[in-house]
């Protein structure tokens, strides 16, 4: 295993502060963006668990404090719209070509990264998302397989892979190092990790964002909530060390501003923070119900004030949030 100090990584700094937009007439963020861009995506119907009118999977109890509903659905396939626009319209920023390549999605959620990648390349050899919920569609790119898989158990199936891609997995494993090293040991020499994910502290660039702020308050309860049960919100920092602990090269961090809200001028961002904004105000109920009741001890009703209050917090045009977005790319040695 290589030493970590040994090992060189090249950091892409984030991008300079974001421009606001001025023009008070030109929002029209919280419109109809989310819904005509996700379409509901029918589930296989398991063993799950109902809390507060919302599906929750069972495959493992406790293990994922999130729902998996169509709702749950419709906000990820939105989520996924706005990392690949923040991304410039790429789905991976590893130097790889994905041709006659056996790639692995951790945590593939509804499916869409993996559908997409084997629409775009239809000569990658096999795709395979795995998830603790079916909740896949049956109609699939011919190159791309779904299974269920508990990714912090041994793997479900034991091969090589080219390429593994993990995002949107914050919030579920409680040994990060351990993943890493089962990526690490889990690819074929030469192959390449990509893991990615927002710092789920918000600032901002001008002093607008107050701690006082519903939607910065509600993400501190929540980080609260996952270090309670073992599953860090914010792996994304130690992203660079684990792979380097784990023997990976060729690391390489890239940072990119996430704003929340349609008040950035570049029309890419403002389509960003449009949906980011919609993410908040129709997703928090579920990002709060079980972790604040079943974690922090809150009732149902107080964590519903919290959530109209973030709700309205969301829509403000005054305060310019932004995220820092981390995707660390790594190689493992020939």
């Amino acid at each position: 295993m290589a030493e970590s100090t040994a090992v060189e990584t090249r950091v892409i700094v984030p991008e300079p502060a974001l421009e606001v937009d001025d023009n008070k007439d030109s929002d029209s963020a919280y419109g109809d963006e989310l819904s005509s861009y996700s379409a509901s995506i029918a589930s296989s119907v398991q063993n799950y668990e109902w809390k507060h009118g919302r599906r929750y999977h069972s495959y493992q109890a406790g293990s994922y404090q999130f729902p998996n509903d169509e709702r749950e659905q419709d906000r990820l396939n939105a989520r996924h719209h706005v990392m690949l626009r923040l991304m410039h319209d790429r789905l991976f920023l590893a130097p790889i070509k994905p041709d006659g390549m056996r790639i692995l999605d951790i945590g593939t959620g509804t499916g869409i990264w993996a559908m997409q990648l084997g629409d775009l390349y239809p000569s990658a050899e096999l795709i395979v998302g795995n998830d603790l919920s079916p909740i896949q569609p049956q109609w699939v790119p011919p190159n791309v397989k779904f299974l269920v898989d508990d990714v912090e158990k041994d793997w479900a199936e034991a091969q090589k892979y080219d390429y593994i891609h993990c995002r949107y997995m914050a919030g579920s494993i409680r040994d990060w190092p351990s993943l890493v090293r089962q990526c690490y040991n889990n690819l074929k020499p030469g192959g390449w990790l990509e893991l990615k994910k927002g710092n789920p502290r918000p600032y901002s660039d001008d002093d607008t964002l107050k701690p006082d702020n519903n939607v910065a308050l509600m993400l501190q309860f929540l980080c609260e909530a996952c270090d309670k049960v073992g599953r860090t919100l914010n792996p994304a920092p130690n992203f660079e060390r684990l792979v380097a602990e784990a023997g990976f090269k060729n690391i390489e961090k890239k940072m990119f501003k996430l704003p929340l809200g349609a008040w950035p001028k570049d029309p890419r961002l403002k389509e960003i923070g449009a949906f980011m904004a919609l993410d908040f105000i129709e997703g928090v109920e579920a990002f709060t119900l079980v972790p604040f009741t079943d974690v922090l001890g809150w009732t149902k009703e107080e964590v519903d004030v919290l959530n109209t209050k973030v709700r309205h917090d969301a829509k403000r045009r005054d305060v310019h949030y932004v995220f820092d977005y981390y995707v660390v790319t790594a190689q493992k040695p020939e």
